[in-house]
């Protein structure tokens, strides 16, 4: 029977009050005074910085209107913003089997699962974390990549080159970096997961990129330290516009399949104006 738990759907909060949201969500779910809980949102442009992040990977300009922010979050960095759906689990492993990599691996199936009514199929790569496109998983498709004119064979080359030097820094990983295929390109990269978990109970989650222009996961940042990696986003794919609200009920759907729950989902006054209602009077008291 599936268990129960609660969702919310908030709109475009900044990235410093949802981590401050996540921070008291985790405290009240560790302490069995609520349910797992799931976080639906967008955020303003920020860029975040994880645990592994080096200064090389940062060139955002001067003049861009974006915050950067650490975070304890694994992983290095990456871009937010409107126009992506970003996904916070706050669930106690204990409940879903003690294991961190099941655990990334189930992210990515709900991700894999989220994409697949919209005609979009995406798939795990061995070794790297997040949801990629082959390039012949949509015909047409097109690439959001760094545009410096190498070949797909040589920027998988260096992906890989880059990607061996790195393994030392994670014990117990088998990361490798995308190949080229042969004749269509690297892989495209259209979801990123970046997770942290203490005493069992998770916090970060991932960021699918619904509809927003790419650019800044390689001209502002070298996103995720792939260089040259491809990110796209569901839009791109389908040629169409396409908003949040019409991905999140398949997100909504493909999580409660995933990790066997049932939301009840939790109304939210004006946005994120969350601390007036009852459930989280009770949730800051329980910090």
């Amino acid at each position: 029977m599936a268990r129960g738990a609660y969702l919310m759907s908030l709109g475009v909060v900044p990235y410093r009050e949802a981590r401050e949201l996540q921070r008291a969500l985790a405290a009240a779910v560790s302490q069995g005074a609520i349910p797992d809980t799931v976080v639906l949102l967008e955020h303003a442009p920020v860029v975040t910085l994880g645990r592994r992040t080096d200064d090389s990977e940062l060139h955002v300009p001067a003049d861009a209107d974006v915050e950067v922010v650490e975070t304890n979050r694994g992983g290095k960095s990456t871009f937010h913003g409107p126009g992506q759906l970003v996904c916070y689990p706050i669930l106690d492993l204990n409940r879903h089997g003690r294991d961190v990599k099941r655990y990334v691996r189930d992210l990515e199936e709900a991700l894999i699962r989220t994409l697949a009514p919209l005609g979009v199929e995406a798939q795990r790569l061995e070794g790297l974390t997040g949801v990629w496109l082959m390039p012949s998983a949509v015909p047409g498709a097109s690439l959001a990549s760094a545009g410096r004119g190498d070949s797909a064979l040589s920027t998988a080359s260096r992906l890989e080159r880059r990607q061996r030097r790195e393994r030392a820094a994670e014990p117990g990983s088998a990361r490798r970096e995308p190949r080229a295929v042969r004749g269509g390109g690297p892989p495209r990269k259209i979801a990123s997961i970046g997770v942290h978990v203490s005493r069992w109970v998770t916090t970060h989650g991932y960021a699918l990129n619904v509809d927003l222009d790419p650019a800044p996961f390689t001209q502002w940042i070298t996103a995720c330290g792939l260089e040259d990696a491809a990110f796209t986003t569901i839009a791109r794919e389908l040629a169409r516009p396409v908003t949040v609200d019409e991905v999140r009920p398949h997100a909504i759907a493909a999580l409660e399949d995933v990790f066997d729950l049932s939301f009840e989902e939790l109304p939210a006054e004006d946005g994120h104006g969350l601390w007036a209602q009852p459930v989280h009077a009770k949730l800051a008291s329980a910090k």
